[in-house]
């Protein structure tokens, strides 16, 4: 309290200067507040907008990119599909259920505020040990989150991605991604043209919960266990949500609004403000008007609450009766808070408006902003950036020092390491959270859970989309820009063995303090990473998120960067499949190995040698690699494919083995060490399977593409063998005297074993029951015959509906 009031609320004195040039004049506490929130660096991206403009953006296909509230591809016939990737990292280390939850309910208004139906979410969570207590409790506050959220409110999780690192200890990440549907002649902005048009507020009243919750949360670093930050968590209602949901969708579709968007980080202030300053207009804000939950509430708290399951609309006078009707329809509560302006201020009045807007004798100016001062204007910093003076290649913390008598190259039974890495948390089955999440909720999920995407059907039409997210943190943590562009690599790789054809590329960046050189750095060498790997591969960034100051005492985080790519399939029943299917197929080896086991799953487990490096990443031979996949998907030539990361091929083979409940017989030709040949993740790389007839064809399609193929063996039986031969096959055996090397041989049946058991075990689960290994839906399942039903006008004849969604009960309709 002995601190000024702009120190108290997180501004510097050097912003405190810049308000005053913008303002002419000093704020009063009301402006401070709402200048708090809207400079924070999660509000603001004041650190991260100059990297941001290097991305690539544009495409053939955007719709609308960086800048809305979600990112919007063309999928053809009229629709596009709208996605984006977004964090809740610091308020799910406070409060881990209802940080997680919130996190979901707001990314999906990022979707539905855009006239898009959600459709799908999936997940990157990152946590520290599993073995320690707060990560367990961590874990199952977040999954809990994340699941109990979701499944509510009606939208399937079909897929995302959990990893362990020590650097996520004092700072879990939490990253959502979310997928909608829409027809394009629905698209909505988040603006307010228009003077004299109506701000209204819908749905939930205003509390003070997430007093400066994501806004504060996220652009700050965590001390020790802080329970000051614990009531600035926003606390979520996914049945509020998807009444809201229902009630948006329906008011678009039928013309009634000119902008909407979510109420997110800072509240009314962010609504007003941004969506003000994008028309080039102003708004007056009549506090009075506001409905709220608690009693006695002070205008910065009205103002900055972070109260959830709300939004803001633009409406034309001679349309709000059609917007209250539809409302009162679905139980959304309707306020009128304010009035578009000519003025370009965000104007905060108590006492009361008149009917033209103006305030009413008697009532009191309480704040008068510029809207562009507090949002397009607000301050950016060009921040200094240095790399470490000392940057170490190996190994990543909580990894052995050295590489230890473990290896297969020193003698350890390469099926054990196998077994070992399949049944390790980070490689293992993912069943106890999938089984947590309702993955089929409305009845479009074709695949979902283990597989590297999830795909969904699109009603009434052949279509389907393929979405994915991933990070490769391991590396991140040596080279940020290998990291980064890894991750984009591997992810519309997973989208392309599906043989959907990736649309565009989101993000969320999370990394450390941007005021310190050296973080800075990191996140200057991840954004140039993914901005080199979107342009070789020909994928636009429509949009996302940045999440900084993920520190804690224990240290930074590995510089993370989460990516999440959408891709479609013009015929869902022709998608390829990753597990082996037949025996006799032939089983074979796209691209070829680099050495390098830096950063590897494999490294992490037996250790590596401190001058050893990470793999290197060919951007055109990955672009080569994916351009081949979809050709040969398209010629109806693959059985199966599944892309190498985490692992390696033995890793990816044993995966096949395992969904498909068969194994088979291989043979691997080694040139360096068994160990990079079988575990090491170089990239640009997949296992595809093939009837003996296509070989040629593929063959020929690669050899056009300058892509390397390795026949490997067939599939068969219920063992996964894979003999070393070659000049590099050392091993246990020619130790032993004997002539070649040792085989890799397993069970499918004990691969199995290990994969299940791995999380349930790392976690302490005991109880846990793995359901059967599977897919969600048969191969020939995806093509729903006739349109989509015409729309009624009343809850429970579909109202709100998405074409490509089908119906949509109303309130009581059971759909949860």
């Amino acid at each position: 309290m002995a601190l000024p009031l702009h120190r108290r609320l997180g501004l510097t004195d050097g912003e405190l200067d810049a308000i005053r040039v913008r303002l002419g004049r000093d704020p009063n506490d009301l402006e401070l507040a709402m200048f708090s929130v809207m400079w924070s660096e999660h509000c603001s991206y004041k650190s991260s907008k100059p990297l941001l403009r290097t991305l690539p953006t544009g495409g053939s296909g955007v719709v609308a990119g960086p800048g809305e509230a979600a990112g919007v591809v063309s999928i053809g016939d009229g629709l596009a599909v709208a996605f984006k990737l977004e964090s809740h990292n610091h308020p799910s280390a406070v409060e881990p259920y209802q940080g997680a939850a919130t996190g979901v309910g707001g990314i999906l208004r990022d979707i539905f505020s855009m006239g898009a139906r959600p459709i799908a979410v999936l997940d990157g969570l990152k946590f520290g040990d599993p073995e320690e207590a707060r990560t367990r409790h961590l874990v199952r506050g977040v999954v809990g989150g994340v699941g109990g959220y979701g499944n509510c409110v009606g939208v399937p999780t079909i897929g995302g991605e959990l990893v362990f690192h020590p650097s996520y200890a004092g700072n879990p990440l939490v990253n959502v991604m979310a997928v909608g549907l829409l027809e394009e002649r629905h698209l909505t902005h988040a603006t307010a043209p228009g003077p004299g048009n109506l701000a209204v507020l819908l749905g939930s009243a205003t509390g003070r919960d997430g007093i400066g919750g994501a806004s504060v949360l996220a652009s700050a670093t965590f001390g020790e266990d802080d329970p000051s930050k614990r009531p600035s968590v926003q606390v979520g209602d996914p049945f509020a949500e998807k009444l809201l949901i229902e009630a948006s969708l329906e008011l678009i579709e039928r013309g009634l609004l000119e902008g909407l968007q979510d109420l997110g980080a800072a509240g009314i202030t962010c609504a007003v403000s941004e969506t003000a300053d994008r028309a080039g207009t102003g708004i007056v804000v009549d506090l009075d008007a506001i409905p709220r939950r608690d009693a006695g509430m002070e205008p910065f708290e009205v103002m900055i609450s972070e109260s959830q399951e709300r939004m803001l609309a633009i409406v034309r006078p001679e349309r709000l009766a059609g917007v209250r009707e539809v409302c009162e329809r679905w139980g959304v509560p309707v306020a009128v808070i304010g009035r578009v302006t000519d003025d370009g201020l965000v104007t905060v009045v108590a006492g009361g408006l008149d009917e033209a807007g103006r305030p009413v004798p008697g009532a009191t100016v309480l704040a008068a902003v510029p809207a562009r001062s507090l949002a397009s204007d607000a301050i950016v910093y060009q921040r200094a950036s240095q790399p470490p003076a000392h940057r170490r290649q190996a190994p990543a913390p909580g990894a052995p020092e050295s590489a230890s008598d473990r290896l297969p190259i020193r003698g350890m039974d390469p099926g054990a390491v196998l077994r070992g890495l399949v049944g390790s948390p980070n490689l293992g089955s993912r069943a106890w959270v999938t089984t947590q999440y309702d993955a089929t909720v409305g009845a479009d999920t074709v695949e979902d859970g283990e597989r590297a995407a999830g795909i969904l059907r699109i009603r009434g039409t052949t279509k389907g989309l393929a979405c994915a997210t991933d990070a490769v943190a391991g590396v991140g943590w040596f080279d940020p820009y290998l990291g980064a562009a890894l991750a984009v690599a591997e992810c519309s790789r997973n989208v392309v063995a599906t043989g959907a054809r990736p649309l565009g590329v989101t993000n969320c960046l999370n990394f450390g303090d941007p005021e310190q050189p050296e973080a800075f750095w990191q996140l200057a060498e991840a954004v140039r990473g993914l901005a080199d790997a979107c342009r070789a591969l020909g994928l636009p960034v429509t949009g996302g998120n940045v999440s900084l100051y993920n520190e804690s005492p224990a240290g930074r985080i590995a510089p993370t960067t989460q990516v999440g790519v959408v891709g479609l399939l013009r015929d869902v029943t022709r998608r390829v499949p990753p597990q082996f299917r037949e025996s006799g197929d032939l089983v074979l080896l796209l691209g070829e190995a680099v050495p390098g086991l830096a950063g590897s799953a494999y490294a992490g487990l037996a250790g590596s040698a401190v001058e050893e490096r990470l793999p290197s990443l060919d951007l055109a031979r990955e672009a080569a690699l994916q351009d081949l996949v979809l050709a040969a998907a398209d010629a109806g030539l693959l059985a199966s494919a599944q892309d190498v990361s985490g692992g390696g091929l033995a890793v990816a083979l044993a995966e096949c083995a395992i969904w498909g409940d068969v194994g088979a017989r291989l043979t691997l030709q080694v040139s360096a060490e068994p160990a990079v040949e079988l575990f090491g993740e170089s990239p640009s790389r997949m296992v595809v399977t093939v009837r003996p007839a296509d070989l040629g064809p593929l063959e020929r399609l690669a050899a056009a593409r300058g892509v390397p193929v390795e026949l490997l063996g067939s599939v068969g039986g219920d063992r996964l063998v894979i003999e070393l031969v070659g000049g590099g096959a050392a091993g246990a055996a020619e130790e032993r005297g004997a002539s070649v090397a040792d085989a890799l041989d397993c069970s499918v049946a004990s691969l199995r074993h290990a994969w299940e058991q791995a999380l349930p075990r790392a976690l302490g689960d005991d109880t846990f029951a793995p359901p059967p290994v599977g897919t969600v839906a048969p191969l020939d399942a995806g093509r729903i015959p006739g349109p989509v039903p015409a729309r009624g006008a009343g809850p429970g004849s579909g109202t709100g509906r998405t074409p490509g969604t089908g119906p949509t009960p109303g309130p009581g309709g059971g759909e949860r």
